[in-house]
């Protein structure tokens, strides 16, 4: 056998112990008579010694090798004069008897090592070699720890995991599907699924009662930080439920893997409505791990001569903690924050919260201090804190105030990865308009059901109408969406003809769910969490990338395996697939 312990588990319990290690040569030292290596596998690296004295021979073997050659080693277990705290094995080491090169290996382009000098786009270019660092590698082991508990959680429920169809029908709905040609039916394509939504719907009317899955989901759309082009989701869906039940189920599932993954009691997941969230943070993620609640000023703002606000729709404000000692570079490179392209605002009014209960503010000539009291009881402000202003249209200025609120949370150190506050947000809306297309689009999803007693707005004023939505936020991260879904054809055919459907159209995409409607399709409903960013939460961190094995950059790109690629020219002539772009092969 090539290891009879691995490189994290030897302790002084194994003194004198016999033992074969292999794995990953990651430092060496040579300290004159004493050759000392650090071995490395995925649990751990474990201290070889080296002695001249003893074992000339294989001393000047080891010195030959370089880092990351792979080696295999005999030896006796000893305990270590100088221990190292540092190290899982840190109180023993292993006198080596025998040493035998498995593999040698070129340089590394960068150190592997947790703080590396490997720029983003190297690491991925070798992501092979990043994830030999142990950041990258247990980062890995914790997503494989919440996928786990996931599934014996669900299974615990009697919710049973069912593979549905990767490949699937195109719908103009929602975000851009990626497609894929169909040689056997040349000129059609299939497409790969955003969400296995209707195939889960299609399990209730099967009868499968609790459903799940650990599912890999696709969108053709613009990347971020917390976006991939292929992604993961705990897919789960119910039959004879109320969205309390849904409700219940998987706050028991967030409260289960916060428990067994971060060692943390979560007692309460408070309830927000999507106006609620709006109103008092400008989006409907909000993290609520710390204050800086929106306090509308309008009708204590606007009874002045300063014009930026009196032509405003809504003026809006928040109270910094501690902050009214920024200095005025401070609050300057705050005002420049907000006017940048990405966030939009023409300006930033402040008030200092001075400790002797005075204000100073930038607006002192056109009011007062019972005026910047009034301000300060509206977003309760307190001495030490400093009051930040926007004004302009309601939806823009709701979303400059909420970026600017999470900027100075982060600056402040209010946003502690260690810290976790879940958050319901219900009663989305359940169409939404937009303005490039002049019409209405379904806010999650066209399957969605609106609440009962908004059914009668659907024709008089259709984005009025709630949907039977709901979110579950941790840390300012939409972690988890779902609904109650429609489950009647004549229900659902009335959704489709608000989204401009024609009967034709909805025939056409949807027809086999609706004749399924029409075999006694029960009451059901669902959520969906975003396994990469939840477990990204659960490490510690909001970026997801280090959480995939094998991710794409910005732009869509592997840039390992070196795709999207062209294809040969025999193969597009085969798929029946003439392409304008770049030459092909």
């Amino acid at each position: 056998m090539y290891r009879t312990h691995n490189c994290g588990e030897l302790r002084l319990e194994n003194l004198h112990a016999k033992v074969k290690l292999a794995g990953w040569m990651h430092k060496s030292r040579d300290l004159g008579g004493m050759t000392f290596i650090d071995i490395r596998d995925r649990y751990g690296k474990t201290q070889l010694v080296f002695n001249m004295d003893s074992n000339k021979d294989l001393c000047e073997k080891a010195r030959k090798l370089g880092r990351e050659f792979v080696i295999q080693i005999e030896g006796k277990v000893v305990e270590r004069s100088a221990k190292n705290a540092d190290m899982a094995t840190g109180d023993i080491e292993i006198e080596v008897e025998s040493l035998e090169l498995l593999n040698a290996s070129k340089t590394p382009p960068f150190t592997i090592e947790d703080d590396t000098d490997g720029g983003e786009e190297l690491r991925m270019k070798y992501r092979y070699l990043d994830i030999r660092r142990g950041k990258v590698r247990n980062a890995l082991v914790l997503r494989h720890h919440v996928a786990l508990e996931v599934r014996k959680y669900l299974s615990n429920l009697n919710f049973i995991e069912v593979e549905t169809p990767v490949l699937i029908k195109s719908t103009p709905e929602g975000a851009r599907d990626f497609v894929v040609p169909s040689r056997m039916n040349p000129g059609m394509f299939y497409a790969l699924p955003q969400s296995p939504q209707t195939f889960k719907q299609l399990l209730m009317v099967g009868g499968m009662d609790k459903y799940f899955q650990i599912v890999k989901c696709f969108r053709d759309e613009d990347l971020r930080a917390d976006r991939q082009p292929e992604f993961t989701q705990i897919d789960c869906e119910m039959a004879f439920i109320e969205q309390e039940d849904i409700l219940a189920v998987f706050e028991g599932l967030t409260r289960h893997l916060l428990k067994e993954i971060n060692g943390v009691e979560v007692a309460e997941f408070p309830r927000m409505t999507y106006a609620e969230a709006m109103k008092k943070y400008g989006n409907d993620k909000p993290d609520i791990r710390f204050g800086m609640e929106f306090g509308e000023l309008n009708d204590i703002a606007q009874h002045k001569d300063f014009s930026v606000f009196n032509q405003a729709e809504l003026v809006v404000a928040i109270a910094v903690p501690n902050a009214g000692e920024f200095t005025r570079k401070e609050i300057d490179a705050l005002v420049d924050w907000v006017k940048r392209p990405q966030i939009g605002a023409l300006g930033m009014v402040y008030v200092k919260c001075n400790e002797d209960g005075s204000f100073k503010s930038s607006v002192d000539k056109f009011y007062d201090q019972t005026d910047l009291a009034a301000w300060a009881e509206r977003t309760g402000a307190k001495p030490g804190d400093l009051i930040c202003v926007l004004s302009g249209a309601a939806n823009k200025v709701r979303a400059q105030l909420s970026a600017l609120r999470m900027e100075l949370a982060t600056r402040l150190g209010l946003r502690k990865p260690n810290e976790f506050a879940p958050l319901w947000v219900l009663d989305f809306p359940l169409l939404e308009w937009d303005e490039e297309t002049q019409r209405f689009h379904a806010m999650h999803h066209p399957f969605t059901s609106p609440k009962k007693e908004d059914m009668a707005l659907l024709d008089s004023n259709p984005g009025a109408v709630r949907a039977n939505a709901y979110d579950l936020v941790l840390n300012g991260n939409e972690i988890g969406g779902g609904s109650i879904r429609i489950h009647d054809k004549a229900t659902q055919a009335l959704m489709f003809k608000h989204l401009g459907f024609s009967d034709e159209e909805a025939r056409t995409q949807f027809g086999f769910l609706m004749d399924a409607f029409e075999f006694g399709a029960p009451p059901h409903g669902g959520l969906a969490f975003g396994l990469d960013r939840l477990v990204a939460i659960l490490g510690g961190q909001e970026t997801i990338r280090d959480f995939i094995a094998f991710p794409k950059n910005n732009a869509g790109r592997d840039l390992m395996i070196d795709t999207p690629s062209v294809l040969h020219e025999e193969q597009l002539q085969e798929l029946a697939i003439q392409v304008i772009g770049p030459k092909q092969v």
